[in-house]
């Protein structure tokens, strides 16, 4: 049972508040808030308690959604029923983020008034809740095919030439009816990496966890077939096919999912509901099919004036025709580092030192596959000993990879059925996010 249902910024702004029951008191926001923020750590417990009030929060786009309760409610529920409301407001609202949230205000408060009757949950479906919903959302850009600014985030492998844009999957549902019955559909492999490397160099642990996330856009269709490589084998099983293996130790697939054709010809079979949903996901550990894509080389020592002189190559080891966007290397630096002089390889590049963290940040806007870069950092560091010198590292990564699969799971083919009338466009998509990339140095 639930006695309300918040939504705030992350610097406390109050969004959204609906009370369901009129149980608590009314200040319930500026108590979960003053909670929430008093605690040190990045990360507060999801679960936590005032009087006889229990507040339970997710972190998504950036936001806290909040639900309380009076009662002594399941609390695997209600983060459960969260992550559903994140979902269907991302689904309506087209994105996660406080201006969306501000934009479509009368579209969230109708979707809870439908979505909880005096604090008891009735339904989370789109399909449901299609019929019902008819305010429409505000998109905080217009949507437009042929907006490529960010068109490196994601491409379609077999269609190099026409890619659809980040942006193309972040407008709502609703956006179907507005643009002349077209119909769309997205398949996205995504796949979060976390590395450890030790200081030898060696590979300590490797781990990739990843889903197959379908978004449509399709205002009928009765069946979805895709077909994954004949290769792909799970756990420790008999090798399959003629290819390279695709191997991975676990997997899990949504209720709707028809497996009578995945253990023969690896097809999945679905009928797909309008919005966003994880058909399937899965997970390899420590058996990587290729090497890591980054390598670190770090020199660290100090000048004849007493500064700490930070030397780093970093090789990118995908294929040549691959990249890396956005990559951000973090290099812990001692305490009371002042100053920072540096020399990067490319003008592209930037670094920052950042007194509060301890760490100098060194931002790559692109890496492609196959070369190396190089940076120089020299520190000023008052008081610099050898002890002090032992604080550098390990150094940290971020970055996102378009187009790979760390796993080299693909998409053979996305089959509808019946044939959709008038035009449809299907966009397969496959990107690969670090998690935690650690080198230790």
């Amino acid at each position: 049972m639930i006695s309300q249902v918040f939504i705030l910024s992350s610097q406390g702004d109050h969004l959204i508040y609906k009370d369901f029951r009129g149980e608590a008191e009314s200040d319930v926001v500026g108590v979960f808030y003053e909670k929430v923020t008093a605690l040190t750590g990045d990360q507060p417990p999801v679960v936590m308690t005032h009087k006889d009030l229990h507040f339970v929060h997710v972190r998504q786009g950036g936001l806290y959604w909040v639900a309380t309760t009076t009662a002594d409610a399941s609390p695997f529920t209600l983060i459960e029923f969260l992550n559903r409301l994140t979902a269907l407001v991302k689904d309506y609202c087209g994105s996660l983020s406080e201006k969306s949230v501000q934009m479509n205000f009368a579209l969230i408060y109708e979707l809870l008034d439908e979505v909880v009757d005096y604090g008891y949950i009735q339904t989370t479906s789109s399909d449901v809740l299609k019929n019902f919903i008819q305010t429409e959302a505000v998109s905080s850009r217009p949507f437009s095919l042929f907006d490529l600014s960010n068109v490196g985030l994601f491409g379609a492998e077999t269609q190099q030439s026409k890619v659809a844009p980040s942006s193309a999957a972040t407008r709502p549902i609703q956006s179907s009816r507005e643009q002349g019955g077209k119909s769309e559909i997205f398949v996205d492999v995504i796949e979060r990496m976390t590395i450890v490397i030790g200081s030898n160099g060696l590979l300590m642990k490797a781990d990739v966890e990843g889903e197959i996330r379908v978004k449509c856009y399709m205002p009928s269709c009765s069946e979805m077939r895709i077909g994954l490589n004949e290769e792909f084998s799970i756990g420790k099983s008999q090798l399959r096919g003629y290819g390279a293996a695709v191997r991975v130790d676990e997997c899990s697939f949504h209720q709707a999912v028809r497996l009578d054709e995945f253990d023969s010809h690896r097809i999945l079979r679905l009928c797909p509901s309008q919005g966003e949903q994880t058909v399937m996901q899965y997970q390899l550990s420590d058996d990587l099919p290729s090497a890591p894509p980054f390598r670190l080389f770090p020199t660290i020592e100090r000048d004849n004036g007493g500064r700490l002189l930070m030397y780093l190559k970093l090789r990118c080891d995908l294929p040549p025709k691959s990249s890396a966007i956005s990559v951000c290397v973090t290099i812990p630096v001692p305490k009371g580092s002042v100053s920072l002089s540096q020399e990067l390889s490319s003008p592209d590049q930037s670094s920052e030192l950042k007194p509060q963290s301890r760490a100098v940040m060194w931002q790559i806007p692109r890496f492609h596959g196959g070369t190396q870069l190089s940076a120089l950092f020299k520190l000023d560091v008052p008081g610099l000993t050898s002890a002090s010198m032992l604080e550098v590292g390990p150094v940290g990564l971020s970055f996102e990879l378009p187009k790979f699969t760390a796993t080299g799971l693909q998409i053979r083919f996305l089959r509808l059925s019946p044939v959709q009338p008038g035009p449809s466009q299907r966009w397969v998509r496959y990107v690969t996010h670090s998690d935690s990339y650690t080198i230790r140095i």
